[in-house]
């Protein structure tokens, strides 16, 4: 059996609840839903959705770097966004952060998240060779 590690990063918000930023079980990593929290500040970042969806990538690219990878080995992405709207948007936004071939992917309309913010991004990585 595989034991768990616990990734975790000052580039990226704490936690604010009971849960790690991610989880390592062998090479595979398990991403906590980001948030567009400025992870200096623990404020979400205002203004335009796309700096909401900019921060959230960020946030997930610093827990995948610190988990030592990238976001390119993702290989599933949740995105929980309260405004359904603003899909074209995430999509122009996260073409930034992948490159091809992109991850399998969720994005899904919810009613609300945590701290009012319009976005949150969960991911599941595969490091190196299985």
């Amino acid at each position: 059996m595989c034991a768990k590690q616990i990734i975790a990063t000052d580039h990226a918000p704490g936690a604010i609840g009971v849960y790690s930023q991610a989880i390592k079980v062998g090479n595979t990593v398990y991403v906590s839903g980001q948030i567009p929290l400025h992870p200096n500040t623990m404020q979400p970042v205002t203004g335009s959705f796309e700096a909401a969806a900019h921060q959230a990538f960020q946030n997930l690219k610093a827990v995948a770097d610190a988990a030592g990878g990238s976001l390119n080995d993702a290989v599933k992405v949740n995105i929980s966004l309260t405004d359904l709207s603003n899909f074209a948007a995430v999509n122009k936004v996260m073409a930034q952060y992948f490159d091809q071939p992109y991850p399998a992917r969720a994005a899904v309309g919810v009613a609300a998240l945590p701290k009012d913010v319009p976005i949150e991004i969960e991911a599941v990585l595969v490091i190196g060779d299985a």
